[in-house]
């Protein structure tokens, strides 16, 4: 079994100083990440056969992007070059009362201008199971758009899987209407739909019933079921305490029964890339036939321990995620 992932690598700048405002910043360090490909990073550092499918531009921070893939054993050879700019983003981390921010800068970007035809699917999803596609790249450009849309319809004929994860990026999108238009399209052809309460909210205007983020969670994604027509569905739950501290668990729906992880309270490092360290995890857990509990349970410790490590990138091994899915916690020293 092996995946694809589809989507926008970009140049992150994050202050040297570890949580220092922007606007007091003197130097940035400098990543390159994006949702799907960090979805590629997880996958391929959990030992998957992962391959990631963009446009760069053909200068030295393209270069730089791809050398950053094949780090983490994703396949580049479907990346094409062209184009003008690598998209950019700007993240500062908040603490305590004060929450992370991000600044986007992708206008113009590369894939945003891709044409038509450019992408051989039909070559690129050859002998592969499973693609992952986000909510974000068709916000890019029509092209984008119609893009995701295409290749979402040709993996399903082809009999290729579609995990979808439902991202809304409110500061991209000019109005929720303008995504669901796109997303209904993608939602025909997903079998997995990863997402959370939030995000039927925002895009769909469906405000999920229940006392509690748990039960409406779980009528979240009855819903999401019922109008979609997905039967597996996979959702996290964030309780927020403050910037500095999150409540995390996450629900799997797959053949009508509801799988539930145990709650962990994290302490935050880094807040981005954790939710593409859920869909990493849960697809890792399918890919090796686990059952549907041990794959939440594990996904979910993926979630919890990405908040500790820094950049968008998930880099623990397998053996250390399972460690947090037993339960240790405790944060000792291993000697």
């Amino acid at each position: 079994m092996s995946f694809v992932t589809f989507g926008e690598i970009m140049l992150r700048l994050t202050p040297e100083k570890h949580r220092t405002k922007i606007n007091s910043c003197k130097s940035f360090n400098v990543n390159y990440a994006g949702s799907e490909s960090n979805v590629a990073s997880s996958l391929g550092v959990l030992g998957n056969k992962v391959a990631f499918v963009t446009k760069l531009p053909e200068n030295q921070l393209g270069d730089a992007a791809i050398s950053s893939l094949r780090s983490y054993g994703i396949n580049t050879n479907a990346i094409i070059r062209g184009g003008h700019r690598i998209g950019t983003y700007f993240i500062e981390q908040g603490t305590s009362i004060r929450p992370s921010k991000v600044i986007y800068d992708r206008k113009n970007s590369s894939l945003s201008e891709i044409k038509d035809n450019e992408f051989n699917w039909e070559e690129i999803l050859k002998n592969r199971t499973w693609i992952f596609l986000s909510g974000i790249t068709p916000v890019l450009s029509s092209q984008c758009a119609k893009e995701t849309i295409k290749v979402a319809e040709i993996a399903r004929q082809m009999g290729v899987k579609v995990a979808f994860d439902m991202n809304y990026r409110r500061s991209l999108w000019k109005q929720p209407s303008d995504a669901r238009i796109i997303f209904d399209k993608i939602l025909n052809n997903t079998n997995l739909l990863f997402g959370n309460a939030n995000v039927l909210k925002d895009v769909y205007d469906i405000s999920p019933k229940g006392d509690n983020k748990y039960d409406q969670t779980l009528n979240a994604m009855e819903t999401a079921s019922q109008k979609f027509g997905v039967d597996k569905i996979a959702f996290t739950i964030r309780d927020h305490v403050s910037a500095s501290q999150n409540k995390l668990s996450g629900v799997f729906l797959s053949e009508s029964k509801y799988y539930t992880s145990d709650t962990i309270k994290v302490s935050i490092a880094d807040r981005f890339g954790t939710g593409d360290a859920f869909a990493a995890g849960l697809l890792h857990g399918v890919n090796k036939g686990w059952n549907d509990q041990k794959v939440v349970d594990y996904a979910t410790a993926a979630f919890a321990l990405k908040h500790t490590v820094l950049g968008d990138q998930h880099t623990s091994s397998e053996e250390e995620i399972f460690s947090i899915m037993e339960g240790n916690i405790s944060g000792h020293v291993l000697r």
